[in-house]
């Protein structure tokens, strides 16, 4: 058991029968009237995001998840395979439970969510920057930069992103998976 005061970004409670985790929350002290706790709160399974509103000091039942590390291995038509990187075990995750799963890249490390009371895989966590090839962009125009203009370009999984002007076909780039948005090019 944990009380409104225990929250932070991550966490994993129990609510409304179901495992969620905790996206953003505030505590709110108006003028009049008790305090609350604003939360986003993300459905584990379902990954749908609701917006609800607990009573200061309010009781939650915390959910026990573990982080394991694992090692992306290949993708087939039943879903994703990874190894355990300590027992070399491996799983199969279906694609659902995997967040931008189009920027997976053999041989990265992920982390996966474990509900450790039932063995049942929450999650995949993919690393936030992924460095990847642009297998094709149009060429730039010369002389086409009076804003920041952006063209778009498929990367080696076949994920398509916006990216300036000056990225061309073969360039590596880095991309934040967790907006699917270009942050630099890589030298090398």
């Amino acid at each position: 058991m944990a009380s409104t005061a225990d929250f932070k970004n991550g966490l994993v409670i129990e609510f409304n029968n179901d495992l969620y985790t905790i996206v953003q929350f505030q505590h709110v002290k108006p003028g009049k009237g008790p305090a609350f706790v604003r939360t986003k709160l993300k459905n584990l399974k379902s990954g749908r995001v609701i917006d609800n509103t607990f009573s200061s000091g309010t009781k939650v039942n915390l959910a026990r998840v573990e982080r394991r590390p694992y090692q992306y291995l290949y993708k087939d038509d039943m879903g994703y395979y990874f190894m355990h990187l300590e027992s070399f075990e491996q799983v199969h995750v279906q694609e659902s439970l995997i967040d931008n799963h189009e920027f997976l890249l053999e041989g990265v490390s992920v982390e996966i969510v474990v509900h450790a009371d039932t063995e049942t895989i929450l999650s995949v966590d993919i690393p936030q920057m992924v460095v990847m090839e642009v297998t094709y962009s149009e060429p730039g125009l010369r002389g086409d930069t009076a804003n920041n203009a952006l063209k778009q370009a498929k990367v080696q999984n076949g994920a398509t992103i916006m990216v300036p002007l000056f990225v061309n076909t073969g360039d590596k780039i880095r991309i934040d998976t967790r907006d699917k948005t270009y942050v630099e090019r890589v030298k090398g």
